[in-house]
């Protein structure tokens, strides 16, 4: 007898629909923003509120691929396209208005897509998973831009710059150690 073969995964799953959604909800995201100006309070919480449920599409796309076995080609790529056109725009955004120094947003876009474009160029060696700092990096991103987003009253509006921060630090140093795990990797599989 033989054992069955691996499953197909059909390309509309659960998982997919809500990576897709994600990038839908970016345009969305972007339109309150600029509808709020960053200084309409209501509109800022409706931009922060669409923010959140984009984000939250992350953590479950993630875990339901992996729960169900529905990974798949299109989610492996999708998926960092998706996360990094959200929270790219979020801090695009945030500078444009002032609320965000530019230097902090180009810092992070660079590690991003830096991070991105390793993933992609070890993908035949293996495949780079998210760490536990990985995680921690996109929880405290969500959280810092979230905080900007939200109109907080003095003296919790000062809570917003020390997330970001702890957020920069922590996706710098997440950076370098993706780049050690593809160097090694392509070493190691060369």
């Amino acid at each position: 007898m033989t054992e069955p073969g691996p499953v197909a995964v059909p390309l509309l799953n659960p998982a997919n629909v809500l990576t897709v959604v994600r990038i839908i909800l970016v345009p969305v995201f972007v339109a309150t923003v600029v509808v709020s100006a960053m200084v309409d309070p209501g509109w800022r919480v409706v931009a922060c509120l669409t923010f959140c449920v984009a984000s939250a599409t992350d953590f479950a796309d993630g875990w339901i691929a992996r729960r169900y076995s529905m990974v798949t080609s299109f989610g492996k790529v999708a998926d960092p396209i998706a996360d990094k056109a959200l929270t790219g725009t979020a801090l695009v955004l945030l500078s444009i208005y002032g609320d965000l120094a530019w230097w902090v947003t180009a810092a992070i876009l660079v590690r991003e897509w830096g991070v991105t474009a390793l993933r992609f160029w070890v993908i035949r060696y293996g495949i780079i998973p998210a760490s536990r700092g990985g995680k921690a990096k996109t929880a405290l991103q969500i959280a810092a831009i979230a905080w900007y987003l939200l109109p907080m009253p003095s003296p919790f509006d000062v809570v917003g710059p020390w997330l970001m921060g702890a957020a920069l630090v922590v996706t710098l140093v997440t950076g370098v150690d993706y780049v050690v795990q593809a160097v090694r990797l392509r070493r190691a599989r060369s």
